[in-house]
């Protein structure tokens, strides 16, 4: 049966789907996604994974995508960010049978994707895209499909868009921001540029960026015409979002840790996943949130999290008629609801800081630091200033490592094989050799090996072994002779 492509792909495979959760980097994993579609979302994507990883690694493979079957968790999209054409297809070869399509990630604008040079930071590569949608069209029995961020020109994300589509691309999402809006400086997501880009294209169009509850949804589908409209963070607040209901936070919580009792996952996920859910409550109960971030086991955050209730359960108790929420929020913060995040002004007043000192560092000044602020550190590199006041963090300081010749990874100094620790184990044993640089010695031992077997063949014949002038190796040519 040949695959379906654009408007029939998404009318029958995706059934049509208008709700839909965003790909997460450790935050869109099953349980979570199971949540989600209780409360109305109509498609999923996994967390972003990494295409080499996925190609190499087995343990990585079984924990993001082949664990246990679960029917519910249809339809599905798996995303992988990879910046080479055979590494992206040989890797959504092995993913293909457990989903409905396969996503290449185009959208991702933080520092590791710059380092890893994937995501966001491909948009410019129009040749390499190309090539990469053309081959995984050309051999996936799936249809792919991309996320990508919008340019600041609105004529040129119109081409970008035309370019992926006549590669292959059979459904696009279009997240509404450049790849420099993100952190406090995210601003407002452009659905000009959205509704552009769907009157552009033939194939069907998701728009993502400024839905924080089910009435942006609604209107995102208005006034852009997209088929759907996905969402992350007001998601990860409120996965009743698709629902248009604001339920109460340790509902959620519990769902969510019920389905994690059944499907688990790492607990830094799940600890996420309750920072996100309490946030509001966190601010007003800060000992519980040194406990959540401190917590060690799934029963740990359960305990955490029926404190949370009980604690808010008695605030409603001796609520006062009348009185309404605090902070400016929509609701009381036992509610789930939409975090606005702060912008750099405001970032600056709650660190109580004025101007460019402290106001917008936090997270970017990694970002800043590479991109050529060298005077703005981070408070850790700060830290290691004071220790050591000869430090450079200048990036062009920084030593260039050489590549393995296997995977791209840093390949040690002094292997015999030009690899990785891990391609050269592989190499090493495969050929019985030695790699001195990695230490590994699988020659070495084996010729150890031979060498006892032999002198125990001297041991079980005396005849043999009272010949003082022959050593183990003659000892066992003359046994096997004289066993002839």
């Amino acid at each position: 049966m040949p695959k379906l492509r654009g408007e029939a792909f998404w009318r029958e495979t995706l059934r049509s789907a208008h709700y839909v959760v965003a790909p997460m980097v450790d935050q869109s994993e099953l349980a979570w996604r199971l949540l989600s579609r209780r409360h109305g979302a109509q498609l999923c994507y996994t967390p972003m994974l990494h295409a080499q990883v996925f190609l190499r690694d087995a343990n990585y493979r079984r924990e993001n995508l082949y664990g246990e079957a679960c029917p519910e968790d249809r339809p599905l999209i798996v995303q992988f960010c990879a910046n080479d054409p055979e590494v992206f297809v040989q890797a959504a070869l092995l993913a293909q049978d457990y989903c409905d399509a396969i996503d290449l990630n185009l959208g991702c604008p933080q520092m590791i994707a710059k380092r890893g040079h994937y995501g966001a930071f491909l948009q410019e590569e129009w040749d390499l895209l190309q090539r990469m949608i053309l081959l995984a069209n050309e051999k996936l029995s799936v249809p792919i499909t991309c996320k990508i961020r919008v340019f600041p020109e609105i004529d040129k994300t119109v081409k970008y868009a035309q370019m992926l589509e006549k590669a292959g691309c059979q459904l696009l999402t279009v997240h509404g921001r450049t790849k420099e809006q993100k952190g406090p400086l995210a601003g407002v997501a452009s659905w000009e540029h959205i509704q552009a880009v769907r009157k552009a294209v033939s194939i069907p169009v998701f728009a993502n960026g400024n839905i924080q509850c089910l009435s942006d949804v609604e209107e995102c589908i208005r006034k852009t015409g997209v088929h759907g409209v996905m969402s992350a963070e007001g998601n990860l607040h409120n996965p009743a979002l698709f629902e248009g209901r604001n339920p109460l936070v340790w509902e959620m919580a519990e769902e969510y840790l019920e389905i994690v009792q059944k499907y688990p996952c790492p607990l830094s996920y799940v600890r996420a996943h309750l920072f996100k859910l309490w946030h509001h409550t966190l601010q007003v109960y800060q000992q519980l949130r040194e406990e959540l971030a401190k917590v060690k086991t799934l029963e740990g955050i359960v305990d955490v999290n029926r404190e949370l209730k009980l604690r808010c359960q008695e605030e409603i108790a001796n609520q006062k008629e009348g009185e309404k929420p605090k902070e400016g929020l929509p609701f009381f913060h036992w509610i789930c609801q939409p975090y606005i995040r702060p912008g750099p002004k405001e970032r600056c007043k709650e660190n109580g800081a004025s101007g460019t000192e402290k106001g917008v560092r936090g997270k970017r000044a990694l970002e800043e630091e590479e991109d050529g602020n060298s005077e703005l550190l981070s408070k850790n590199k700060q830290k290691k200033k004071l220790r050591n006041p000869n430090k450079s963090f200048d990036p062009s300081l920084k030593p260039k490592y050489a590549k393995c010749d296997q995977c791209g990874n840093p390949k040690g100094n002094k292997c015999v094989f030009n690899m990785c620790r891990g391609c050269c184990k592989k190499r090493a044993f495969r050929e019985t050799a030695d790699c001195p640089g990695h230490g590994l010695l699988f020659k070495t031992k084996y010729e150890k090996s031979l060498s006892w077997q032999s002198s125990q063949r001297v041991i079980q014949n005396p005849e043999i072994s009272r010949r003082g002038d022959v050593d183990v190796g003659e000892a066992a040519v003359l046994k096997e002779a004289g066993d002839s």
